[in-house]
């Protein structure tokens, strides 16, 4: 069983990482990170990198491991596949905030893993002051 996350380098993209470690710890289980091909930059590589490597040393010798896997532009099927492939026990995403009107409608990205998912989708969202 694991926990399956897509990794942005972006706020939402990173507490949906956090979360994804603290269940993976909590359920001593894999956590499979997924990594899609939208960081094409050396600089989007270097935070992407630096994430990952805080990640790892937080869940040495808590009971957990870290699996990266590369994904494609569609990180939504990505995370169906992956969570389909691996039996996962739990897929998660981030949420950022949206305007009034933007609230009415669900990301869509978030709404095909909603839907598609098989097993239970935990949606984060960061702090209010870590989102500005």
């Amino acid at each position: 069983m694991t926990v399956v996350v897509a990794h942005l380098s972006t706020p939402e993209g990173r507490e949906a990482l956090d979360t994804a470690a603290t269940e993976a710890v909590r359920r001593g289980t894999e956590l499979v990170v997924v990594v899609g091909e939208s960081a094409v930059s050396p600089e989007a590589d270097t935070v992407r990198g630096d994430d990952l490597r805080r990640v790892e040393e937080r869940l040495q010798g808590a009971g957990a491991t870290v699996r990266v896997e590369n994904g494609t532009a569609d990180l939504a099927e990505d995370l169906v596949a992956v969570a389909e492939r691996t039996s996962a026990d739990l897929i998660v995403i981030g949420l950022r905030r949206r305007s009034p009107v933007g609230k009415l409608i669900l990301g869509s990205n978030a709404q095909r893993i909603l839907l598609d998912a098989p097993c239970p989708v935990l949606a984060v969202k960061p702090e209010r002051a870590a989102a500005r």
